[in-house]
């Protein structure tokens, strides 16, 4: 019984820190509307900035406790440097944008970190006092794990009392509920940002800081904590403080018996909580709808409009340029355009969504690797030929798709983009844990094309056919029936509900052939590649192709082609480079700040009217 007691006070500890910087997110999102992805960086530097100021005060309780503040406190002035210097300028922007941004923040962060820091892991001290363990019924139970226990009701009471019984509570909670009508009323919104921010950014580092004694610092505790960071708030309901208590407190109950009962399912057991809990109620536990211009989707765009005969030419060029490009560059530079060209197709299938569709996704990733794995899955277990593969292999990930999007058209916004990681998880731990059948983290080997194509420029031209090809596909649907159907579906739900069209199964046919053409694209890299690991369905992998549209723009077809480009040359470029991570989060902040709409729609703000037609740039 003892043990028992034991797993599920750990269970509370664990939830402890975890809603800590889960209730920092939801605040500052229920606000700005920021999904910010720094958010597990800050976390992290408060372990880093509690370490080392814990060890330059004498040791002692008191020295421990105010070393563990004034790390939360500094993290919250980074947070507070961060948003005035950098977010503030970003606010008129899609809030898409905004996730790109601090995604550079993330980078910049990781290798500042790794530069002041250094790569060892630090294990930090035990809190004085506390350093002893509490038999319970002759199991063992250390007694920090009792003031993680403690520390979370008063850190959620004082927040309750903060929200609800001061002004400022009382216009955050305005913001929150509707912030148009708080910014009409007079309420200063900038300061109102600023503040928030600050104290999401403390909460996050005090997060980091206090579970210092338990799991000490490193480098990947930013990645590690934010996936879970975001489940927790979207389980609770996005905004909702009590509801991200809620949440942590039963994912981290259910990971310290889950594990007793299945080991694996450590690796997505709250994913797999989260689509649940999304299917059966679509705002989280005690989440409620978002407030209508929340609702509305986040990739509005202007009408997107057929091309005009100067683009028509421009395109042309272009694919001729592709064409002859064999014949004046080197073996590495085909391997990268076909690289690029795979990514393209991936990345125009995901804006088919995000764009007409209004659906985003964060989890894209599944489909791409799930093409790799279905192509590469019928070589080694049916040794049929790549023909076949690159044949079957988009089919039945269109029909995972179809499975999936049926759960996640129901929802829309970030409950949407978060259904979508979740499956995506799943997907990505059978992968990873079905050993037997798709090799695990080892991954498939071996998987080669087809003799004919088995030279570099046969298969470049193979792959630009079939990529270019796909892509004619996909905006050949938008300029159908079908796809204006599906842009008044993402401009105006009521309305198209209003005159009987029926919404969600137009979202979930966009969504199967999405999925379907990035299939396509996984498939062909499989070959490329010559092997296939659970990395191509994992959530780096995601954002990857979000951050190509996003660097592209969504409000241009050309938008997902140029991102794809700029994004795999940058990194290609850059990735050779000490730091490499901090340059290209820098590169990824002035593109963001310089360039709002992306690369390609701001080329069309500022050059457009010299390609016009009769019809505009946006049709690229």
């Amino acid at each position: 019984m003892g043990f028992y007691i034991v797993q599920f006070l750990t269970g509370l500890s664990d939830a402890s820190a975890l809603f800590l910087v889960a209730c920092g997110l939801s605040l500052i999102f229920g606000v700005s509307r920021i999904v910010n992805l720094a958010h597990g960086s800050f976390y992290m530097v408060g372990a880093y900035l509690a370490y080392y100021l814990i060890e330059y005060f004498p040791h002692g309780a008191v020295s421990f406790w105010a070393g563990i503040l004034l790390a939360a406190l500094f993290v919250g002035v980074i947070g507070l440097l961060v948003e005035t210097l950098l977010l503030r300028r970003l606010y008129r922007a899609p809030e898409l944008f905004i996730l790109f941004a601090t995604f550079g923040i993330v980078l910049i962060i990781q290798d500042l970190s790794r530069w002041q820091f250094g790569a060892e892991d630090l294990l930090g001290q035990q809190a004085p006092g506390l350093a002893g363990s509490i038999n319970i019924m002759g199991t063992l139970l250390p007694q920090y794990d009792l003031v993680l226990i403690i520390i979370a009701p008063l850190i959620l009471v004082g927040l309750w009392f903060l929200l609800n019984r001061t002004r400022w509570g009382i216009l955050v909670r305005a913001a929150t509920a509707d912030r148009e009508m708080s910014d009409a009323l007079g309420v200063n919104q900038t300061w109102l940002f600023t503040s928030v921010f600050f104290l999401g950014s403390v909460l996050a580092g005090l997060g980091g800081a206090i579970q210092l004694p338990k799991g000490g610092a490193d480098l990947l505790m930013d990645l590690n904590i934010i996936a879970a960071a975001f489940v927790v708030v979207v389980v609770g309901g996005m905004g909702s403080i009590p509801g991200a208590y809620l949440a942590a407190v039963i994912i981290g109950e259910l990971s310290s018996f889950g594990v007793l009962v299945f080991p694996e399912s450590t690796l997505v057991l709250m994913f797999l909580v989260m689509a649940v809990v999304l299917v059966i109620r679509p705002y989280g536990l005690l989440g409620k709808a978002e407030a209508e211009e929340h609702a509305a989707s986040e990739t509005a765009e202007s009408v997107l409009q057929p091309a005009s005969k100067k683009i028509k030419l421009m395109g042309l060029a272009l694919l001729l340029l592709i064409l002859l490009m064999p014949a004046f560059v080197d073996a590495f530079s085909l391997v990268l355009m076909t690289e690029i060209a795979l990514f393209a197709l991936a990345s125009m299938s995901l804006y088919f969504m995000m764009g007409p569709g209004g659906m985003v996704s964060f989890g894209h990733a599944a489909f791409f690797g799930g093409g790799a794995y279905a192509a590469a899955l019928i070589v080694h277990y049916t040794q049929s030929p790549m023909e076949v593969a690159i044949l079957f292999a988009p089919l039945l990930v269109g029909l995972l798709a179809l499975i999936i999007g049926w759960f996640c058209v129901r929802l829309s916004g970030v409950y949407l983009a978060m259904l979508t990681l979740a499956f995506a998880q799943i997907c990505w731990s059978i992968v990873f844990q079905w050993g037997t059948i798709t090799g695990g983290d080892d991954g498939i080997l071996s998987i080669w094309p087809a003799e004919w194509a088995s030279e570099k420029i046969v298969f470049y031209y193979l792959t630009m056919v079939l990529c270019i090809g796909g892509i004619l596909v996909l905006r050949h649907f938008i300029f159908t029936p079908f796809g204006f159907t599906m842009r008044a579906c993402r401009d105006s739900a009521l309305r198209v509900d209003s005159i009987g069209i029926n919404l969600r199964r137009h979202q979930w046919f966009a969504f199967a052939l999405a999925g379907g053409f990035a299939g396509l694209a996984g498939s062909i890299y499989v070959f490329s590649k010559g092997s296939v690991f659970p990395d191509e369905m994992a959530i780096p992998r995601s954002f990857d192709f979000l951050f190509m549209v996003l660097l592209g723009g969504v409000e241009t077809l050309f938008g997902p082609i140029a991102g794809s480009a700029a994004f795999t040359w940058l990194h290609d470029e850059i990735s050779r480079i000490d730091f490499w991570q901090l340059i290209l989060g820098c590169i990824f902040i002035i593109l963001v700040v310089a360039f709002p709409r992306g690369i390609a729609g701001s080329i069309h703000n500022r050059l457009g009217k010299y390609f016009e037609d009769g019809n505009d740039l946006r049709s690229t």
